[in-house]
């Protein structure tokens, strides 16, 4: 039988199918108008034409109040209206469940944080040796292992986990000592769901329902694609030359503890109530003590050369005088972000359907903070890296730039080398896989010490930062939040 053509769909074209279809609100409140969501939404529409993004899901939590929309559809080829319960993958958001289920187990007595990670898991070892003996399990929530973070495990079932930790992590070149440069790590995360494993001996999959979901009543969270597959599911979509095309096929995340986690925003929103209350749920049951829930969302380490720091599972930073707690996610055409102000009250959740997502969530989120908190970044401020692409909110390089030679040379990872080198009067960075063609070259300025803007090209506004080791000198460079470490030769 011959098969329909399917052919990409352009921004706009997806756009004028969208509007055809049901844009959702659902708040869970008496309804009524709220001219400050309105104008969110209308936002988050003229973004989704400008980036040709399908689907949006939005929801805020202020002073007691959740208010959900949906806007745009799942699937440009098989459209539906993205509504309140449409499921998303919500990629590294995931990595706060797996922290929160993990302070269960710490007042359970389950699981000690300072602990070595070899207390639960016996043959734990990464390339180093008094690393393998020495490092924690807080190490792993905070992102401070020092090992090559960006690696995966290939799906083996219930033995997934196992299974990296036996053959994958041994293998894992070390990029600092613990503790000594901070380097978003999904590894770690993975780790992190091994342990909750053997002290619940049960897969992670279940140990997520019966810590998570189930207590909180998030009737749409799943961690597998058997879970997504007989829900509303927001498929992921790419943008290439201004088409919009659906990503075939979805790959799920193999890593529940790291990014498999996928609910509605309805669930999500409830999620975060519980992160900004007292540690019970609807119907009165504790789950954590809220001692547990501030402990994640305090300072454990500045991410160097930033202004932001990192809790236990949250990036944490301040924005005009109002603290947050956020983590976002990047995963197969779907960027997201979940974001609390807890002393305010207040979360927002935005979720897409598109790899250019990101450029929508950094317009919608720093419009949603000024609307409803009056908080702004600060001139200069240097946001850092939480499982999205950002650009830096405003810069303005220094007068006098640092000495440039400090910074010269070339930093290792496994998967690829950062070459910082000087041309004139700037320096550039440049990725180049060790397996593929250099990426382009991506000139900075420094607008603070050691932390640096590229100003021009694709990247331009994202940030590059340096950090220096005990001596005070330069010893990694972090890109896109991962560093990589200074050849020793140089």
């Amino acid at each position: 039988m011959r098969q329909p053509s399917r052919r990409p769909v352009r921004p706009l074209a997806a756009i004028a199918v969208v509007a055809l279809l049901l844009t959702f609100s659902v708040p869970l409140a008496a309804q009524q108008s709220n001219p400050r969501f309105d104008a969110l939404v209308a936002l988050a529409e003229a973004k989704m034409k400008e980036f040709g993004v399908p689907g949006v899901a939005l929801g805020i939590v202020h002073d007691g109040t959740v208010t959900i929309r949906g806007i745009g559809v799942t699937n440009v080829e098989d459209p539906l209206p993205v509504t309140a319960h449409t499921v998303f993958p919500i990629a590294s958001i995931s990595k706060t469940f797996t922290a929160t289920a993990m302070m269960r187990l710490v007042e359970q007595g389950k699981v000690d944080l300072r602990a070595p990670v070899r207390r639960y898991l016996p043959d734990f070892r990464v390339r180093d040796e008094a690393v393998s003996r020495d490092v924690t399990v807080w190490h792993l929530l905070t992102h401070l292992g020092g090992w090559e973070g960006q690696v995966s495990a290939p799906d083996r079932g219930s033995e997934t986990l196992r299974n990296f930790i036996t053959t994958t992590i041994p293998n894992l070149m070390q990029v600092a000592p613990p503790g000594a440069a901070w380097s978003y790590n999904n590894a770690g995360f993975a780790m992190a769901g091994r342990v909750i494993e053997v002290a619940t001996d049960a897969t992670i999959h279940r140990a997520m329902r019966d810590l998570v979901f189930q207590p909180m009543g998030l009737e749409h969270a799943g961690t597998t694609a058997g879970d997504f597959i007989v829900q509303r599911f927001a498929a992921g979509h790419g943008t290439r030359d201004g088409v919009t095309t659906l990503n075939r096929p979805f790959t799920p995340s193999v890593g529940a503890a790291v990014g498999g986690v996928g609910l509605c925003m309805t669930d999500l929103l409830a999620y975060a109530r519980f992160h900004l209350g007292d540690g019970t749920v609807a119907n009165g049951t504790r789950v954590l003590t809220r001692e547990s829930l501030e402990r994640m969302r305090t300072p454990q380490v500045r991410k160097q050369s930033t202004d932001d720091d990192i809790g236990i599972g949250w990036h944490l930073r301040s924005v005009g005088g109002v603290r947050t707690a956020s983590h976002g996610g990047t995963l197969g055409g779907h960027i997201l972000l979940l974001e609390l102000a807890p002393e305010r009250n207040f979360a927002i959740a935005i979720l897409t359907n598109s790899s250019t997502g990101w450029r929508l969530i950094q317009d919608v989120e720093r419009e949603a903070l000024k609307s409803y908190l009056g908080a702004s970044f600060a001139p200069n401020q240097g946001i850092a890296h939480r499982g999205l692409v950002e650009t830096l909110p405003t810069t303005e390089p220094l007068a006098r730039q640092p000495e440039l030679g400090p910074y010269v040379g070339t930093y290792a990872r496994p998967s690829n080398t950062v070459v910082v080198r000087v041309e004139g009067a700037r320096l550039l960075v440049q990725e180049r896989s060790n397996s593929g063609a250099p990426g382009r070259e991506m000139p900075i300025a420094f607008f603070g010490p050691d932390r640096a803007v590229v100003t021009d090209g694709a990247e331009r506004g994202q940030s590059v930062e340096f950090v220096k080791d005990d001596a005070g000198r330069v010893r990694w460079v972090r890109v896109v939040g991962r560093v990589a470490v200074r050849s020793p030769d140089q």
